[in-house]
């Protein structure tokens, strides 16, 4: 908790001169961001079945919800994870290398735009408000693995994105409520392969 107080207290101090996060969602940071992110933890493994390390991919990480969120509660409890923060805004990545630096979290953080990044496998690969599900899995595609999920926030047009995305992916959805706000959801998402287009 003392981690993310010192997150929360920088994100305040940085967000006037780069707008990290949404005006009106600063007086509801715990509950919007915080929360909203850490709703993630229970769904990943605390490390792969034998033991070493997982590789969590956290696509336009932006101020750093979830990838940052997840990657300090790992660093207080017996989890593994190798956290990947992918942000291609450079005044974005200094934020997110100053919060790492103060409180201490190990984050490899890739200031690259997701799609010039050279891929690599995570085991779970992570976003928040980045781009609709079907753009979104194009993205994810290069860094996954037959055993590997996504985990993604999403709004109200879960739904419709789901059947929009179901044109050019198959998948096992599980669509869960979100834990901070009724209009919210968590996708997460296994077993994804394109829709093979007929001859």
């Amino acid at each position: 908790m003392t981690r993310l107080q010192t997150y929360a207290a920088l994100l305040a101090k940085w967000q006037p001169a780069i707008n990290l996060v949404g005006k009106d969602t600063l007086p509801d940071l715990w509950r919007r961001h915080m929360l909203d992110s850490a709703q993630l933890a229970p769904h990943i493994p605390a490390a792969r079945p034998d033991g070493s390390p997982l590789t969590l991919v956290d696509l336009g990480s932006g101020a750093g919800f979830p990838g940052l969120v997840l990657a300090i509660m790992a660093s207080d409890t017996n989890r593994q994870w190798q956290v990947n923060l992918v942000e291609s805004d450079m005044r974005k990545c200094a934020f997110l290398s100053t919060v790492a630096r103060e409180t201490r979290t190990d984050v490899k953080i890739h200031p690259a735009r997701i799609e010039k990044l050279a891929a690599f496998s995570a085991d779970v690969v992570t976003a928040r408000a980045l781009t609709p599900l079907e753009s979104l899995l194009a993205y994810a595609e290069p860094f996954l693995m037959p055993s590997s999920h996504c985990l993604f926030l999403k709004g109200a047009t879960a739904a419709d994105e789901l059947t929009a995305a179901a044109k050019s992916w198959k998948m096992t959805v599980e669509q869960l409520p979100s834990r901070s706000g009724p209009a919210g959801n968590l996708l997460h998402i296994r077993d994804i392969s394109r829709v093979k287009s007929r001859p």
